[in-house]
């Protein structure tokens, strides 16, 4: 099967119909990893396929929880996922990329340039600096692909939301058995929704939890 094919199939799998521009846009974002791939670890990933399955689709699987216009911090970005590839599905999005990896960042700054993406911005610095650039209680949505705990993500991702704002936690077939263990340290979130999804062309399950900021 094709890239594209793979990429097409997949997306309207997880729900997510692909218009030929998208397909272009995530084409060249694979070109782009490729190359920068050479120079600096962008991910340990280079088979195609696999980037197209593991990082694409894999964040794709986040599409249906967010709504177009909403303003997303994406904590801890690494490569652009999911915030890139939920910017190309969603271009309403106002959206706000972070990590504390200067090259990384470097990355995500060329692709969005490269693509023609607008209303995003890639930062360098951590989510606990008080120093950063972001503005505080703004986001409608901190999305956060599986980067340490979930009680850690909250507190990292809490002071960022709007009232009734909500984080979308990636997580691994085992996402509700972590939620529950940490649910009673949690008073400040809860659980809304949930849902289990197998990655299309993959063994990989994802457990996508969605918690909503009530303090």
């Amino acid at each position: 099967m094709k890239l594209d094919e793979l990429l097409v199939n997949g997306a309207k799998e997880l729900g997510a119909m692909l218009t030929s521009g998208q397909v272009a846009l995530f084409l060249e974002y694979l070109k782009k990893i490729k190359s920068w791939n050479k120079r600096i670890n962008i991910t340990g990933i280079d088979d195609e396929r696999k980037i197209v399955i593991n990082h694409f689709l894999d964040s794709i699987t986040t599409v249906q929880f967010v709504s177009e216009y909403s303003r997303v911090l994406d904590i801890g970005s690494g490569g652009g996922f999911p915030g890139i590839p939920l910017k190309i599905i969603k271009p309403s999005l106002e959206l706000i990329l972070i990590d504390s990896i200067q090259k990384k960042v470097f990355f995500m700054r060329d692709v969005i340039r490269r693509l023609g993406l607008k209303e995003i911005k890639a930062i360098l610095g951590r989510a606990e600096d008080a120093g950063n650039e972001i503005p505080r209680a703004y986001f409608d949505l901190v999305v956060s692909r599986a980067i340490g705990e979930i009680d850690e993500i909250l507190d990292l991702g809490a002071p960022y939301l709007r009232e009734r704002g909500e984080i979308i936690l990636m997580r691994g077939k085992k996402g509700i058995e972590e939620w529950e263990e940490i649910e009673h340290k949690s008073r400040n979130f809860k659980l809304k929704d949930f849902k289990k999804v197998s990655l299309p062309y993959s063994r990989h399950e994802r457990t996508i939890l969605i918690v909503t900021k009530v303090l």
